[in-house]
């Protein structure tokens, strides 16, 4: 059985919206029924698209970090800002105040893992994983239900238009003279 034509929780007549049925807004913590202004639509307003987008911005630089040149650069940042550091305490010294200190990094565990972002839009959870290929994309059930249901939807829709085309182009084509 498919999804149902109308959830009542938008409020309007199935019949006001017609070939358009409500769906779910991917964005974790959002998660609100809405009528798609177009098939693709995965988010129900600009905001939740925005956060959407910062969210991929995050998890991309967590990927840049975490590769070997990512991890270079990084150290070259850290290298430069502590010469920074060491000038401006040598300025302090001179002036008599104290240098201001900085946090203490939180001990890691003895064991190799690697941290990894959940694969759904807008969940920052992390999960731990064994370095190397692991097929674990997703902090829980709920967030791969989540992106399943969209990628099917979009894979049936995508479908649909090339089903579409065929039958369209079959009937555009001129048929060649063979006699």
């Amino acid at each position: 059985m498919g999804p149902l034509p109308f959830h009542p929780s938008l409020g309007s007549c199935p019949e006001a919206h017609p070939g358009r049925r409500p769906r779910r807004c991917l964005l974790k913590g959002c998660e609100r029924w809405f009528i798609p202004t177009h098939p693709q639509s995965r988010y129900c307003c600009h905001t939740c698209a925005v956060a959407a987008r910062r969210w991929r911005r995050a998890k991309a630089s967590r990927r840049y970090r975490a590769s070997a040149y990512g991890q270079q650069q990084r150290r070259q940042q850290h290298r430069r800002y502590r010469q920074r550091r060491q000038l401006k305490a040598a300025a302090g010294a001179v002036q008599g105040t104290a240098p201001t200190r900085e946090g203490k990094r939180p001990a890691t565990s003895g064991e190799h893992f690697c941290e990894r972002m959940c694969d759904r839009p807008g969940c920052y959870v992390t999960f731990l994983v064994l370095p190397g290929p692991s097929c674990r994309r997703f902090c829980s059930l709920a967030c791969r239900l989540a992106l399943r249901r969209v990628l099917q939807r979009e894979e049936r829709y995508r479908q649909r238009r090339r089903r579409w085309r065929r039958q369209h182009q079959d009937h555009r084509r001129p048929r060649r003279d063979t006699s």
